[in-house]
């Protein structure tokens, strides 16, 4: 799977770099284990000017890890000793059902969510004969009813074998329909079941502080679960290198976002309050908390319509 590297980063085979560069990243534990951060000093905005960045989610080969931190003190204000209690003074009553609509936003794009599980070979050295079996977990999204799903390229890559399980409890396999290893993209169709297509947004309509939602299956185990975050940034680029080959890659025009993506994310879709698909989440930092990233899903709607073309 990819990581962030940056210049100084060792080519493979050599000591490691100081802690600005990339660390590889070992597949998520059976159980998660927690973790604390210090938040403050230099120190900390030491370590994200240092701070790495790393393709998530589980590849048949390598997964990547975050998790952002939120909070804060908050203040209450009491009354005033001398006012009396009115009719007038009471706090008004919303009658919006916002909090009721975002749930039923989620529930709905909880459905075209997906949990994709690769069986390949190792490729740590693709010439070694030691080359072992290996399981990687991904997401996906469901992007038509016959069976697409757009998810990452390293989610699948070198798999031998695929299957897809859905929210409802399907099980089916999957194959390879087409790829895009450029952008890290990729297309697979499954058969055999029922599933519910997403809604596919507008990427081009982002802004910088619009609440956004990433769903997922982090640790490959927490399946369909949904994290909230803002639009942090757009239009980044990063590099990203492959732990088991150490070959570095390009990626640009994606979306920053701290809604928090571990291992088992990757390929899952980042929606909006409306429940659209944005972006496919793809990397996170390794060492940084609340900066993670999506490829915007205007710049897979091609893969798309290419997969659901009639085979010739």
């Amino acid at each position: 799977m990819y990581q962030l590297r940056l210049p100084t980063d060792p080519a493979p085979g050599f000591p490691p770099a100081p802690p600005a560069d990339l660390r590889p990243i070992a597949p998520p534990p059976a159980h998660p284990v927690g973790r604390s951060a210090d938040r403050s000093g230099p120190s900390f905005r030491t370590l994200l000017a240092v701070a790495t960045l790393s393709a998530v989610m589980g590849s048949t080969l390598t997964f990547g890890m975050v998790s952002a931190l939120g909070g804060g003190p908050f203040i209450s204000i009491a009354p005033a000793a001398t006012a009396a209690p009115t009719a007038a003074a009471a706090q008004p009553v919303s009658s919006s059902n916002q909090a009721n609509d975002l749930v039923g936003v989620i529930a709905r794009a909880r459905e075209s969510v997906v949990t994709i599980t690769a069986q390949g070979i190792s490729t740590r050295n693709p010439f070694s004969p030691f080359n072992m079996p290996a399981t990687g977990v991904g997401s996906g999204i469901v992007v038509s009813s016959n069976g697409l799903i757009l998810t990452n390229y390293h989610v699948v890559e070198g798999a031998r074998t695929l299957s897809v399980a859905t929210a409802d409890g399907q099980t089916l396999q999957a194959t390879v329909v087409t790829t895009d290893e450029t952008h890290d993209l990729a297309v697979i169709r499954a058969t055999g079941g029922t599933l519910t297509a997403a809604t596919l947004g507008d990427s081009s309509q982002l802004q910088v502080g619009q609440t956004v939602l990433a769903i997922g299956s982090p640790l490959g185990e927490f399946t369909e679960t949904v994290t909230r975050g803002i639009v942090s940034a757009l239009d980044r680029s990063i590099t990203v290198g492959d732990q088991a080959t150490g070959a570095a890659k390009r990626l640009s025009s994606l979306i920053q976002t701290d809604a928090a993506i571990n291992p088992g994310n990757s390929g899952g879709p980042l929606i909006n309050e409306r429940g659209e698909v944005v972006g496919i989440n793809s990397a996170v930092s390794q060492s940084a908390e609340g900066i993670g990233f999506a490829i915007p899903i205007n710049a897979a709607k091609a893969l798309v319509d290419e997969a659901a073309q009639p085979a010739a």
